[in-house]
């Protein structure tokens, strides 16, 4: 059987109206970073593991909720931070497997700019390759888009 491969880049920008040692520290720290990275409402958490440093490893593990549509099934995110320069730039390599089975991987870029209001601008660029049976780009720009929700809600940002 043939596989075929699906492509998409996509940036998305935001402000927080924090500091942006504060925005850092939300990817940085591996318990605030569970929270609005890991936590949610779909699936619950079997594993969530993360060693900030250059080639440290970012591994969440899920199973999801009854009455979802792929209730009982698990989700994986396994990734490696690439590049960490302090509240300037992150990126990181993943993987997304579902059931065992790998779908897609990216790149995921965040870049973090300061302003005189205190505030953060925050530009996110992510590259993927979607496989058979993947999520695809529109629905994993919407999971990008609930995540940078989350990230205002643990920032305490309205």
């Amino acid at each position: 059987m043939a596989q075929s491969a699906q492509f998409d880049t996509f940036t998305m920008e935001r402000t927080f109206a924090a500091p942006l040692a504060r925005v850092f520290q939300a990817f940085s720290d591996p318990h605030e970073k569970k929270r609005w990275f890991a936590e949610g409402a779909e699936h619950e958490i079997e594993q969530y593991d993360m060693q900030f440093e250059v080639g440290g490893r970012e591994l969440a593990r899920y199973r999801f909720k009854p009455g979802t549509p792929f209730a009982g099934v698990a989700l994986e995110s396994d990734g490696y931070f690439l590049d960490i320069v302090p509240q300037h730039r992150l990126v990181a390599a993943a993987t997304m497997a579902m059931g065992g089975r790998r779908f897609s991987a990216s790149l995921h870029t965040f870049e973090f700019f300061s302003d005189e209001s205190d505030s953060t601008r925050l530009i996110f660029t992510h590259q993927a390759m979607y496989g058979d049976g993947a999520d695809g780009p529109a629905l994993r720009r919407i999971g990008w888009q609930v995540l940078l929700d989350q990230l205002h809600a643990t920032l305490g940002v309205k």
